[in-house]
């Protein structure tokens, strides 16, 4: 029986779950999840904390994630889903693994890759913004929120 098609707010929603995953751990909450064929291949969320490793954003293992899953560096028919704007580095990840459309929720106003350069993903990328948006940037500043008040 095949799976039936999904859109882009039901796997942002999947991706707001991975952020959930990082918060309960006292992370930032961003989370990211790359399909293949209408279906979740890799997830992931920040785990710098954690790993005290400043590269271990959602993107970046999602996409490690996904290439093992698929045997190749380069992820040409997939979609990532980040709820946040990739920062510079994990833009360009997302680019040097060519995925085709990357698909996020809020901007990030400080770090974002827009910020920087469009230039930084693969030329071919299609840009999905604003998927979730409100929902993408209450979790985040729901967690700031709750640091800030500790000090």
């Amino acid at each position: 029986m095949p799976m039936p098609v999904r859109d882009h707010e039901y796997f942002m929603r999947e991706a707001l779950k991975e952020a959930e995953k990082a918060y309960e751990k006292n992370e930032v909450p961003i989370g990211a999840v790359i399909v293949w064929n209408n279906k979740i291949i890799a997830r992931g969320h920040n785990l710098t904390e954690q790993l005290k490793d400043v590269t271990a954003h959602a993107e970046i293992q999602a996409i490690t994630s996904a290439s093992i899953y698929i045997g190749s560096k380069y992820l040409r028919e997939c979609s990532i889903y980040v709820t946040i704007e990739p920062c510079p580095m994990c833009a360009g990840a997302i680019g040097w693994a060519q995925i085709p459309t990357l698909v996020f929720g809020a901007y990030d106003l400080k770090k974002g890759y827009s910020l920087f350069s469009e230039n930084i993903l693969h030329p071919k990328t299609i840009v999905i913004k604003e998927v979730l948006a409100e929902e993408c940037k209450d979790i985040i500043q729901r967690f700031f929120q709750e640091k800030r008040k500790k000090l």
